[in-house]
């Protein structure tokens, strides 16, 4: 789907607003109501809007720990990959995993958790028990200095 300036100005209000009203972004992109809700469809159906998320406060909910962990993998193939895969996704505290290249590690997973006892069984109870995990190293967040959820959009032409 090729995207135009009103396109480009409706993801960037919806980013910054997902609770926006159909009426305040049209006002906002200029267009009105009807063709306004027709292009959040069309982006809807082209996959380019995935979803509405609710941001929470990680603090308050008592979520101190951020880890971001480097996983090493024994083998390097389709099964040993797809099991890891499977299992990682059953856990909660993982809210990302992506496979990485030029490090050390396989796959980097970022983990939120209460505090450090927690952390010890998560990774000696549960995450070192998938097979083939032969190395982890964690490294802790210590402040966040930036924390955006909005994808960059100036390079659209």
């Amino acid at each position: 789907m090729k995207l135009d300036r009103t396109d480009k100005r409706i993801l960037a209000a919806m980013q910054a607003n997902a609770r926006i009203t159909n009426l305040e972004l049209a006002e906002q992109v200029g267009l009105s109501p009807t063709p306004c809700a027709r292009r959040v469809k069309q982006l809807e159906e082209a996959g380019i809007i995935e979803g509405h998320v609710t941001l929470l406060n990680q603090q308050k909910l008592g979520l101190n720990i951020t880890a971001m962990i480097g996983i090493s993998m024994d083998r390097h193939t389709p099964e040993r990959f797809e099991n890891f895969e499977r299992e990682v996704r059953k856990f909660p505290e993982v809210i990302e995993c992506s496979i990485v290249t030029g490090q050390a590690a396989d796959y980097l997973l970022k983990a939120v958790l209460p505090d450090m006892t927690f952390y010890e069984e998560f990774l000696l109870g549960r995450l070192t028990r998938i097979e083939g995990v032969t190395g982890v190293h964690s490294s802790f967040v210590l402040r966040r200095v930036i924390r955006k959820t909005a994808l960059p959009l100036d390079h659209i032409k």
